[in-house]
């Protein structure tokens, strides 16, 4: 009898990314919660602060962005937890295929759910924030790069708490230092979309964050998945 081939480690991923992404279809309540959490953050900046827009205009980037990493922190707990609690991690480690790419086809999932929307309503809530219309293509190049960093980031964040019991609040802990640079070169990029100047150069240093996540943080996450399940 011939042997099966055995199935390829992209092919493997690409289906845990398409289950990961019906399974989170299937609760909408858990897509909605983070980008809820972004708009009604973003929004009550005008009632909190301020109606003025050229005042609003000048704190927008730090707003925008510190909504967005807190948004897409509170959607880490459930990355790796639920699969952990029923077994499926279990077996992606005993599946023959590498956990690197089986847990970066989760992470892409969480980024399509979470980054990607809320990189995608930034543009909205920054009107009322004073953004002006032509500042939005920079604002949304930046946070479609930044949120990408955030998701490999917090993926890494949400292996090493695997084995904690209510580790959400102890994975925002180790995510939230490490994404300081992501806010930084983002707000900056943000800034200046904003006044008119050309974000090109902080783009580049968040594209150059996103490609070392890329390339580091899907091992690190494996490895920090084997020891929470060890």
């Amino acid at each position: 009898m011939t042997p099966q081939p055995r199935t390829s480690a992209l092919a493997a991923a690409s289906a845990v990314l398409q289950r990961d992404l019906v399974l989170a279809l299937r609760r909408p309540s858990q897509l909605l919660q983070p980008l809820a959490f972004f708009v009604v953050v973003t929004l009550l900046f005008p009632l909190g602060y301020t109606p003025e827009l050229a005042k609003l205009r000048s704190i927008a980037p730090g707003v925008l962005w510190v909504g967005a990493l807190l948004a897409s922190v509170l959607a880490l707990d459930s990355l790796f937890r639920d699969d952990a609690a029923d077994g499926t991690l279990e077996q992606f480690v005993l599946a023959g295929q590498p956990l690197a790419a089986l847990l970066f086809a989760k992470t892409a999932a969480h980024w399509l759910l979470t980054g990607l929307p809320l990189a995608l309503m930034a543009p909205v809530t920054g009107i009322a924030l004073g953004v002006p219309i032509e500042a939005m293509p920079g604002i949304l190049c930046a946070l479609c790069i930044g949120t990408v960093t955030l998701s490999l980031i917090g993926a890494i964040g949400a292996g090493l708490t695997l084995g904690v019991r209510r580790g959400g609040v102890l994975s925002s802990l180790l995510t939230l230092p490490l994404s300081v640079p992501v806010l930084v070169f983002g707000a900056r990029a943000t800034e200046l979309a904003i006044t008119g100047g050309s974000p090109s150069g902080a783009l580049y240093l968040l594209a150059a964050l996103m490609v070392l996540g890329l390339t580091l943080a899907p091992l690190a996450a494996a490895a920090a998945v084997r020891i929470g399940l060890e």
